[in-house]
């Protein structure tokens, strides 16, 4: 694979509408994109859905990596051909654990139907009183090992079926003062309170096996020295404490780096740089072919100037690989 291949590989990116335009499809070409990751702008249908995708497919010359937040409550990215399951605080509150391993097969099931690989879900963030609603219903509860026994049972249901789950956001955005979809906000829990709390369903997460773990646009200054660094671009939160303290062995994703959050640090490029240094094996950018051309541009000239390690970069697109062709072997 050339460089500019290997790139692509690693980024994860949303489109406009629901078919593919020549200047939609020259873009995906250009930044050689290695997945897609849909909304409701991109659905009306499943047939409609099947053919964007085989169009999507057949311009790359390759099968995108598909990976979709499938909730539950209000995340729900499709129309149809779905099962609407309520969010997760209702079913944490209402059903046993088992029923969120039956939601998640139901879920896999269906996605697999319509050509998703990932789903990115479910949040095991542990929800705080007084925090910013952006979590809220999305959470279990505020019982982290409640929060840990419906994660992992919803976990395996999805992974039993055949589609990647993803635990997020690490390490935990239960206790969020403000929406990092707008603003940087700051954690100033210490590692205790983390450890005795947030970081549980995590570890959980891990020790059942789930396959990718989605990061936070967060600071936590009590767990990384630099207090204005968010855990996207701290290499002590995503490498030291995840990869290596935590053993995690699958794909580390960031969440949408458009996020206003990111935009108070600088440009967009130089965040995808930041990720990466931090031990990111996926990037998103959800919306705007802009932004995403800027990503792609800067990460090649931190490749070209030696400041991200390509042999690196090949490994973490070998890894993307194997795990695509695992989770394709089991698409209808």
């Amino acid at each position: 694979m050339t460089l500019e291949e290997l790139i692509g590989s690693t980024l994860v990116v949303g489109l406009p509408g629901t078919s593919l335009t020549d200047g939609t499809a020259a873009h995906l070409r250009t930044i050689h994109a290695g997945g897609f990751i849909p909304f409701a702008r991109n659905f009306e249908s499943l047939e409609q859905f099947r053919a964007l995708l085989s169009t999507l497919n057949g311009t790359c010359g390759r099968d995108l990596l598909v990976m979709v937040d499938h909730e539950g409550g209000r995340v729900v990215r499709f129309s149809s051909g779905v099962t609407y399951f309520p969010d997760a605080r209702t079913v944490g509150e209402t059903q046993p654990p088992e029923a969120a391993c039956r939601q998640g097969e139901i879920e896999a099931e269906e996605l697999r139907a319509l050509g998703v690989h990932v789903n990115l879900a479910p949040c095991v963030d542990v929800l705080v009183d007084g925090s910013d609603p952006v979590i809220g219903s999305r959470s279990y509860g505020s019982d982290p090992q409640r929060v840990a026994a419906f994660g992992t049972a919803r976990i395996r249901g999805l992974q039993r079926r055949g589609v990647a789950a993803c635990a997020k956001h690490f390490p935990g955005l239960g206790a969020v003062p403000k929406d990092p979809h707008r603003q940087l906000p700051t954690v100033p829990l210490d590692w205790e309170a983390m450890r005795g709390i947030h970081l549980v369903p995590f570890r959980a997460a891990i020790d059942a096996g789930v396959e990718t773990i989605m990061s936070s646009h967060v600071c936590y200054p009590k767990l990384d020295p630099d207090a204005t660094t968010p855990a996207t671009f701290s290499k002590r939160v995503i490498h030291d404490l995840l990869r290596t303290e935590f053993g995690f062995r699958g794909l580390i994703l960031s969440d949408d780096l458009e996020m206003g959050a990111l935009r108070e640090l600088g440009s967009i490029g130089e965040a995808a740089v930041r990720a990466v240094e931090a031990g990111h094996d996926v990037l998103l950018i959800c919306s705007e072919m802009a932004l995403q051309r800027q990503v792609f541009e800067a990460l090649r000239e931190a490749y070209r100037t030696g400041r991200l390690s390509v042999a690196a970069l090949a490994q973490r697109a070998e890894q993307i690989r194997r795990f695509q062709t695992r989770f394709s072997r089991r698409s209808p």
